[in-house]
């Protein structure tokens, strides 16, 4: 029988293991919340400016096909390795090879900013991500990390990218463990993932750069009215989701057929270039949060989440550079806030409820939007925040916008033979 000793000793090197393992990836994930941070406040900074110059020139939409060139030629003879974005960073977490470049920081970073100035659908946290991780993957070489070491180090650099361009810090936490493997979360990354967004988002903060703030919804009671009403929302945000995934990936591979890869986003810039002059430029080109703020007001028309899907598939499918998620938000939210005029659902509740919905479906991450969902818009209606993601993951089945997301754990039994597989085999 083991002497009390002996439980003594083994409990003295459990309790120092976990202190060193605090303290290891504590300073690591200060040194990567560090730089994710700063580099998420200067393209905030740098992505208001634009955003500013292209409403206040509107003629500048016509000049999209020659960004799309620029944007096109940068990467066709800089950046081959690093096009796929955020799917390489996944592909790195599953089956590491090379170390991120760094050339893939400057890359994104000016590809978003040219894209958003001459008036592209698109949003910003494939930037962050992607300008995060490829930062934090430097220190595998200065920190000789071993490769379960550098698969942590990506998720935090994720977590800290997804965190600070939204100032999310718990959503941003989570987000880089749920993304990578649909159905599952890698437990020995919790604690790098919180410190990086943690501190990264506290960094973004410190350079005094805010967000954008969302109107703080009202208690509600629990009622079959407001139950069926989040069932059937979360339903047809899932539905959203997929169709919007669906259409993106089916217009990159239409563009594919163009040998010339710089030529891509020139088509596609002439084609996003007319639809907008058609849809209205300023509502629906770049983020559009004005419009997302509008959502919560009034129901909205409901054609204004249909036209941004199909500009934002046809903006990233064509080859122009930026995030998924701050438009899908806006589809999100215009989609719900229509959706108030035949539901029995306040217009805000609907919104908030398709702004992180919509997400959850695309991204298949429903718990990092949960927390989002409550950091946004309070703790008052976290129960519909809840089941609007968690209805809206289930609806979108194994489709997303990431194509190297693993199916870790498949959504139901009847597609339970997909596990293990990526969703860009599954399309």
């Amino acid at each position: 029988m083991p002497s009390p000793f002996s439980f003594a000793r083994l409990r003295a090197r459990n309790t120092t293991a976990a202190l060193l393992f605090l303290l290891r990836w504590l300073l690591i994930c200060g040194i990567i919340g560090g730089m994710a941070g700063t580099a998420s406040a200067g393209f905030l900074v740098a992505l208001d400016w634009v955003t500013n110059w292209r409403e206040a020139h509107p003629w500048a939409l016509a000049l999209l096909p020659v960004a799309g060139l620029l944007i096109g030629l940068a990467y066709h003879y800089f950046g081959t390795r690093v096009v796929r974005g955020n799917n390489l960073i996944l592909d790195e977490i599953h089956r590491p090879s090379q170390r991120l470049p760094l050339r893939m920081v400057p890359l994104v970073l000016g590809g978003t900013l040219v894209t958003h100035l001459f008036g592209g659908s698109a949003g910003r946290e494939g930037t962050a991500v992607q300008m995060s991780a490829a930062l934090a993957d430097q220190l595998t070489r200065w920190l000789g990390l071993r490769p379960r070491d550098r698969r942590l180090l990506l998720i935090a650099g994720m977590s800290a990218g997804f965190a600070s361009v939204f100032g999310t810090p718990l959503a941003g936490a989570v987000f880089g463990l749920e993304v990578f493997l649909l159905g599952s979360i890698r437990y020995d990354a919790v604690l790098p993932s919180f410190l990086a967004a943690v501190l990264a988002d506290w960094v973004t903060r410190a350079w005094g750069v805010g967000h954008t703030h969302y109107p703080t919804l009202g208690e509600l009671p629990l009622t079959p009215a407001l139950l069926g009403g989040t069932l059937l929302a979360g339903a047809l945000f899932g539905l959203a989701a997929r169709a919007f995934a669906t259409l993106t990936h089916g217009i990159g591979k239409v563009f594919s057929r163009i040998n010339y890869p710089p030529l891509r986003p020139v088509v596609g810039g002439v084609l996003v270039a007319g639809l907008l002059w058609l849809a209205g430029p300023v509502r629906f080109g770049g983020l559009g949060i004005p419009v997302i703020i509008e959502a919560f007001q009034h129901p909205l028309a409901p054609t204004d989440w249909a036209w941004k899907l199909v500009l934002t598939a046809l903006t990233l499918g064509c080859g122009f550079k930026g995030g998924e998620v701050t438009p899908l938000f806006f589809i999100g939210a215009a989609l719900g806030s229509a959706l108030a005029v035949v539901l029995p659902l306040p217009v805000a509740l609907l919104a908030a409820m398709g702004f992180v919905g919509v997400f959850a479906g695309a991204a298949n991450t429903p718990l990092a939007c949960t927390l989002m969902g409550l950091e946004l818009f309070g703790s008052n209606a976290a129960i519909y925040l809840g089941l609007a993601c968690v209805v809206a993951y289930l609806f979108s089945g194994h489709r997303g916008i990431y194509a190297s997301q693993v199916v870790g754990q498949a959504k139901h039994l009847r597609l339970s033979r997909q596990q293990g597989r990526q969703l860009g085999e599954l399309e």
